[in-house]
């Protein structure tokens, strides 16, 4: 849950990186939260408002953690534009995303070290 809370807590931080378990665990507890609030919400007679308000509440950081994970790859935010492309667009940002981490510091030393990483 530690992973989710430290996302919200960057609520709109686009520089440095985010680890590939950062990223996943963050979409994993927000699909979780968005299925409670679309079945809970009409069961409890609110209709969909509390979903359109945690979805407002969380698009700036499920964008900022994903242009941090695409720096952690070694690209761009600007992929991000991507998803945009219809079917394809989505299925090659989500293969970008799901790509192993670069130990190039170009956008920030590696995640959990303070230092640089020593060149190899």
């Amino acid at each position: 849950m530690h992973y989710y809370t430290d996302v919200l807590k960057k609520y709109a931080t686009f520089k440095g990186r985010a680890t590939r378990t950062e990223f996943w665990m963050f979409v994993l507890i927000d699909s979780i939260i968005s299925v409670a609030l679309y079945v809970g919400g009409p069961a409890l007679g609110l209709g969909s408002v509390p979903l359109l308000i945690y979805t407002v509440a969380t698009v700036l950081p499920s964008l900022a953690v994903t242009v941090r994970r695409l720096h952690d790859t070694s690209r761009s935010g600007w992929w991000c534009l991507l998803s945009f492309a219809p079917l394809l667009g989505v299925i090659w940002l989500m293969v970008m995303l799901a790509g192993r981490s670069d130990y190039d510091e170009t956008y920030g030393p590696y995640p959990g070290t303070a230092d640089p990483l020593p060149a190899v």
